[in-house]
């Protein structure tokens, strides 16, 4: 479960220029603009993430204007990515009192305090009829953001990592387990259903066929773009798939990248654009920077980021860093 809504420690206050009343406050790898003089270095706070949907009540009230949204029936309020005053703000400060009893730096108190993620209305042809859950002998895909491994990243530097740009679709995942094929959004085992992207791009590809003849238990694990998904940002004219993973259900591990380019080569299926491999600079800040840029697959579009992947198995470390100036134009 993602920790949404976290107790952290104010690291740095910072000026913002032509700016009397707010101030640029650095939480571990995030940067929040709040009003000057509300918080000091040093102070525990509540920092609520990006993508956090918080429910209505009165502290915050605040966001109504700029940030209120209905999901799955309720009212809430979305935190995104914002500029003010020229400054990127990532997610929300607010005063640990409002928890009304004692608590400790890295508790997480997203349950508490009613937060949730924000998943956008699901496109008809993403909809469809539910198998089940998604399976649990699959590891999910979600990598955790740069900001949230500040602790971790002196470990980073100077390492080389695996980078590849990460594609703004929905998620994609096809299966085979002891001869069982199946298919998969991002939480849900979905029915056969020709008017669902995802079977659809199956059957357009034959891997229902191709990936049980490879004779082993894999998932193959990728980004499903095209018309109808995330505003198609690439442009492109069908529903296809770019394979990120492909994960061992056998070994439960996930295959070394240059076997999981093999594999997606033997199904016919494209890898998300690789950058190469790059060694991991010296701040979080330069690394952020590294994310923006143009995609491989649109030149026109802004590109959602990078992830980087380093070692194999309970070795393996990865993570994203998702370019700020596509977040500050809406693609969050």
């Amino acid at each position: 479960m993602r920790k949404l809504a976290t107790i952290r420690t104010v690291g740095e206050l910072r000026p913002i220029d032509g700016a009397d009343l707010i101030e640029l406050a650095v939480v571990d790898g995030w940067k929040c603009v709040t009003k000057k003089g509300e918080f000091s270095v040093g102070d525990a706070v509540i920092y609520c993430e990006i993508d956090s949907f918080l429910p209505v009540r009165d502290e915050f009230e605040f966001l109504r204007k700029s940030s209120l949204k209905t999901m799955e029936g309720r009212e809430g309020f979305r935190l995104r990515t914002v500029k003010l005053r020229g400054q990127i703000s990532q997610g929300l400060l607010v005063n640990p009192s409002l928890l009304g009893r004692s608590f400790q730096v890295g508790e997480d108190v997203t349950d508490e305090l009613g937060i949730v993620k924000y998943e956008a209305p699901i496109p008809a042809c993403l909809g469809g009829e539910v198998v089940g859950a998604f399976p649990a002998f699959i590891s999910k895909t979600d990598e955790e953001r740069i900001q949230n491994l500040a602790s971790d990243f002196g470990s980073f530097r100077g390492k080389e990592f695996y980078v590849s740009e990460k594609i703004d679709g929905t998620s994609f995942t096809a299966f085979v387990n002891e001869g069982r094929f199946g298919v998969c959004g991002r939480n849900w085992q979905l029915a056969e259903d020709q008017s669902n992207s995802h079977w659809r791009v199956v059957r357009s590809l034959s891997l229902h066929e191709r990936l049980p003849s490879l004779g082993r238990s894999l998932a193959v694990q990728g980004e499903l773009v095209g018309p109808g998904i995330q505003k198609n940002r690439y442009r492109l004219k069908e529903p296809a798939v770019f394979v990120f993973n492909v994960f061992d259900i056998d070994a439960s591990a996930y295959l070394e990248k240059s076997e999981m380019e093999a594999v997606s080569e033997q199904l016919g299926l494209p890898i998300v654009p690789p950058i190469g491999k790059v060694a991991v600079p010296e701040t979080i800040d330069d690394i952020l920077a590294m994310a923006e840029g143009k995609s491989t697959l649109n030149p026109k579009t802004e590109r959602e980021g990078l992830v980087w992947v380093h070692g194999v198995g309970d070795d393996r470390i990865s993570f994203k860093t998702i370019s700020n100036r596509f977040l500050a134009k809406g693609g969050d």
